[in-house]
């Protein structure tokens, strides 16, 4: 089993080397800008390979941008208006569905490459060399520059990790630059006997993420805190939006970078700890994909105060990058993460299986079955169904030697078949706490 991960290191250059890769990463901004323009231009092209074959020289020539490097720019352009052209298709979809009315403007205008992060490839524009020193590839020759990072990332790399390819970022703030380079770590696939525990993580807003195990244990992870400072933010964002002017713009950006690192930084806490905390596990983690296109919310004038702020708080909801976190560290610990069926977590009752809307008085955190009265947390009941779906998915593996790692929406009937499934487990009554 191998897992990609990025190791973040930190470069020291002298004043000379500073100045060349601070040189070398503008200029490669300065080709992007260029050849993004180009392919507006032309048709708004996505194809990599006829950028290149038309902006290669120009790149080469104008830019002083290296071989490699000029045969990046086009390929990441392309990428960016491919992205750009599923968007609107997608736009375009959920226009005729009647699901909204804006349309998406991304292609409006040719897209600007503000950040001044460049792509090296191993081997061509970068190398390792002893003594925690990087050999870099820049417009004025090879730079030889140490670097410290992380130990155990570093461990990695001494160790033979396979390397690909790297990021150099320039952190403006702090005037420093930083090489980010992905590593491919060899991990042996666990066994589904050596898997002792079943553990479903249900995610949420209010709670950030709830853990139940089948012996039932639990665990709750409060985004209130998170949540309060994103609210903060958002008045002070509206604030320096109204006022307009330069510094308020650049506060702005500040703001933007610091509340971003705070969510990752409780992500990162929480999926270590659950991790952690269920060492050997094989963890159930919600498929949220399309989460937004399935919930319907009133957005524009016809929504109140209330609802525009919740669906602020949903659009800003990183439950994605929560879920890659738990998925990547349960690897590395020699646990497994699995992906099951959202429907109806919250609404089915893991003691007796009856399912409505009406177990959830008022769409809160109490959960009421109305059928056997069983009241438990909202949120700690979608993490038992959760709990009892990835024991499904431990079962087959035992018996068939296959993982599935995703449940399977190819068609109706195979959804249906899945549901009926679940509709047969039960929570029993003496793992679960006296009411």
């Amino acid at each position: 089993m191998k897992q990609i991960i990025t190791a973040k290191l930190k470069l020291h250059p002298d004043a000379a080397q500073l100045q060349a890769l601070r040189k070398t990463s503008l200029a490669y901004r300065d080709a992007l800008n260029a050849v993004s323009r180009y392919a507006f231009e032309h048709g708004k092209m996505s194809n990599q390979r006829a950028l290149q074959r038309d902006c290669y020289d120009e790149i080469r020539r104008v830019h002083k941008l290296p071989a490699q490097m000029a045969c990046n720019v086009p390929r990441q352009v392309g990428a960016t208006y491919k992205t750009l052209w599923t968007k609107v298709r997608q736009n375009d979809e959920t226009r005729k569905a009647g699901k909204t009315k804006k349309r998406y403007k991304g292609l409006d205008k040719p897209p600007r490459y503000a950040s001044s992060t460049l792509t090296y490839n191993y081997h061509r524009d970068y190398s390792l060399k002893p003594d925690n020193q990087v050999s870099l590839l820049t417009l004025d020759g090879r730079v030889i520059v140490p670097y410290t990072g992380y130990r155990k990332h570093v461990a990695h790399i001494q160790q033979g990790a396979h390397l690909g390819a790297a990021k150099l970022w320039y952190d403006q703030p702090d005037k420093q630059f930083y090489l980010l380079v992905t590593l491919e770590v060899e991990r042996a696939a666990p066994p589904p006997e050596t898997q002792s525990s079943v553990v479903g993580v249900d995610v949420g807003q209010r709670y950030l993420a709830v853990t139940a195990t089948t012996k039932a244990k639990a665990a709750f992870y409060s985004g209130k805190a998170v949540r309060a400072k994103t609210d903060h933010y958002a008045r002070l964002r509206k604030r320096l939006q109204k006022k307009g002017t330069r510094s308020a713009t650049r506060r702005l950006v500040v703001i933007r970078r610091r509340e971003r690192r705070l969510k990752q930084d409780r992500n990162h806490l929480i999926s270590r700890r659950i991790v952690d905390a269920h060492p050997h596990s094989i963890i159930g983690l919600e498929d949220l994909t399309h989460i937004g296109e399935r919930t319907k919310r009133k957005h524009g004038q016809k929504a109140s105060k209330k609802q525009r702020r919740a669906n602020r708080h949903a659009s800003q909801w990183a439950f994605a990058e929560l879920h890659s976190y738990i998925a990547y560290k349960a690897t590395l610990a020699g646990s497994t993460a699995v992906k099951v069926d959202a429907h109806y977590t919250s609404k089915a009752c893991p003691l007796c299986g009856y399912t409505s809307d009406g177990n959830r008085p008022m769409k809160g955190l109490l959960f009421v079955c109305q059928s056997c009265h069983y009241t438990l947390h909202a949120d700690l009941v979608g993490a038992r169904n959760i709990a009892l779906r990835t024991l499904l998915v431990r079962q087959d593996w035992m018996s068939t030697g296959v993982l599935s790692v995703r449940p399977d929406v190819s068609c109706d009937e195979a959804k249906a078949v899945r549901l009926a499934r679940y509709a047969e487990l039960r929570w029993s009554t003496d793992t679960s706490p006296a009411l």
